[in-house]
């Protein structure tokens, strides 16, 4: 549930100082993009930050804490249309998504997951989890193209 006392300043302030700028530059351009923003607590008591994209108002990407640190949760509905980016991901990102739950229609919202290839091997992924990547170094920037990507597949 949205607390309208939360902002993204309380939120930014838990970020680890070395991915502010990353993540306000990211922030920024998908307000400039037309998304929302919903700032809600988790029940771990950190926050989940969610942009909604502007067209359809499907959620686009998540910041969520976890106790390895900072993750992008991304929502690749159109993971065909740059399956050769997705290929290109930094070594931990594209281990991250291997490990991910094979979609089992686990949830109603869910859908069909996600199916696509990568490195040649076939996958289908549960949408909550196959695009979780840490925020770090050697992820921010590929983070920011994936979110670009998929902005663009949708039309925003």
């Amino acid at each position: 549930m949205p607390d309208n006392t939360l902002s993204f300043e309380d939120f930014l302030a838990g970020v680890d100082p070395r991915y502010r700028d990353f993540v306000t530059a990211l922030h920024d351009l998908l307000l400039r993009k037309g998304c929302k923003l919903k700032l809600a607590r988790a029940t771990s008591g950190g926050y989940v930050v969610s942009y909604s994209d502007g067209i359809a108002s499907k959620v686009l990407m998540n910041f969520v804490f976890r106790k390895s640190g900072l993750v992008a949760r991304i929502y690749g509905d159109n993971v065909n249309a740059y399956e050769e980016f997705i290929s290109a991901l930094p070594p931990k990102a594209i281990k991250a998504i291997e490990k991910a739950t094979a979609c089992r229609l686990c949830n109603p919202r869910c859908g069909k997951g996600y199916t696509f290839t990568l490195n040649g091997a076939h996958h289908q992924k549960c949408r909550y989890n196959c695009f979780m990547i840490a925020v770090d170094d050697d992820s921010a920037p590929y983070i920011e193209d994936f979110v670009a990507r998929e902005l663009a597949a949708r039309g925003t």
